[in-house]
């Protein structure tokens, strides 16, 4: 009997490990992200007046695409301004609302320039991967340039949550 409940448990975390396990940029990487977002003080204090920038919807979108997966294997951040703070409400795929690229950012990039930017390397930091066009970016580039310094720690991040390589596309 107890070899049984063993092979029952092991089964079990075998299962549960992996139907938690990510793709990069998937709706799962997404919550981990949104997650992480709101631990970081750099992003939650440092981007307090950029979230307030919203055309009065209450919230700003970010969404993000690894550029060989192609736009419908976005993922989206719903960003909101709450205590003087800003905060990540939701994360995963997109929910549907229109993006206004006046207040709204969609970024993609190649794998690897992905990877260049979550490690922060030389010439993969925030102005760097805008400027050098390893970033593709759509959205309010003067209100990007004026909080450099934490948008380079958002790219940062990205590198930091979860697994950020993947041979598949998410789904």
């Amino acid at each position: 009997m107890l070899k049984k409940l063993t092979i029952i448990a092991i089964a079990t975390v075998g299962f549960t490990t992996s139907s938690m396990a990510s793709e990069f940029m998937d709706a799962s990487w997404a919550k981990q992200m949104c997650s992480a977002w709101n631990k970081s003080g750099t992003l939650t204090k440092g981007l307090a007046s950029w979230s307030t920038n919203d055309k009065k919807r209450g919230y700003k979108l970010i969404q993000l695409y690894r550029s060989h997966c192609g736009t419908k294997s976005r993922v989206q951040l719903t960003i909101i301004s709450q205590g003087g703070k800003s905060h990540c409400k939701s994360a995963g795929k997109p929910d549907g609302k229109k993006m206004n690229y006046s207040v709204d950012y969609l970024m993609n990039a190649s794998d690897e320039d992905w990877k260049c930017m979550g490690k922060g390397s030389f010439g993969c930091g925030a102005m760097g991967a805008m400027m050098s066009g390893k970033l593709k970016f759509k959205g309010p580039k003067v209100e990007a340039m004026k909080v450099m310094s934490p948008f380079g720690s958002f790219l940062k991040l990205v590198g930091s949550v979860g697994k950020n390589e993947s041979k598949t596309c998410p789904r």
